[in-house]
């Protein structure tokens, strides 16, 4: 079993972001309970051009603090993730470009999009009907799904920071992709996707690492780590 994670953290380093100061709090537990170390680097999204320079890493986690400064550079982080079978978590803004890079690279929808910044092409990423600042909400997984597993019951509370989801008018045509819609709210929203053959790949609207502040590892966290383990 490997006594080292190297683990990539997607996204630009914000200290007055919540989640941002959750992050080293959820690494640190995690190290604890496995009994590992875990070296982990702030990836800038504009730091981000080059495949080869990724492949140092064990682990990717695509961090919120969207809109990114270089969003192709997330992308980038998070297609060689998925590509290249290394196990990957979105949380936030992790979540939103994950569906992006699987519209435009799996689905080969070029013009996918974000709605917090984009005025044109197929926005899979819209406003939320309801938006998600401090806000908590239940979440209800599918039974097998690996969200499921990694909290070990299929119904939980999260906290969000978020005013962007999956655009519903582009709902349908992700459901009928291999991508798992594993995760719905209390209104049948999707928040929480899984890709199917992959070692580990999740991503979530909402935030799991706030947990690490009240001094709880965060399950998925945790699953997160465990996969570079095997």
């Amino acid at each position: 079993m490997k006594t080292t994670v190297r683990l990539a953290l997607v996204g630009d380093y914000q200290p007055a972001i919540t989640a941002h100061q959750a992050i080293p709090a959820a690494l640190d537990l995690a190290a604890k309970h496995f009994n590992i170390t875990i070296q982990s680097h702030w990836l800038a999204t504009e730091t981000i051009t080059d495949p080869l320079a990724l492949q140092q890493y064990d682990a990717f986690w695509c961090v919120p603090g969207s809109p990114y400064r270089s969003t192709e550079g997330a992308l980038l982080a998070i297609r060689y993730a998925r590509e290249q079978q290394k196990p990957f978590l979105g949380t936030c803004g992790g979540f939103q470009h994950a569906i992006i890079d699987y519209a435009r690279n799996v689905m080969h929808w070029q013009d996918a999009g974000h709605g917090e910044t984009d005025s044109q092409g197929r926005l899979v990423i819209a406003a939320l009907a309801c938006e998600m600042v401090e806000k908590k909400g239940k979440i209800t997984f599918i039974a097998d799904s690996l969200a499921a597993q990694a909290y070990g019951r299929n119904e939980v509370e999260e906290g969000y920071h978020c005013r962007y989801g999956i655009n519903p008018e582009f709902q349908s045509a992700l459901e009928a992709e291999p991508l798992r819609m594993t995760g719905h709210d209390a209104a049948g929203e999707i928040r929480t996707v899984e890709l199917p053959h992959h070692p580990f790949y999740v991503a979530t609207l909402f935030q799991p690492e706030r947990a690490a502040l009240n001094g709880q590892l965060p399950p998925l966290v945790a699953a997160l780590i465990k996969s570079t383990l095997n």
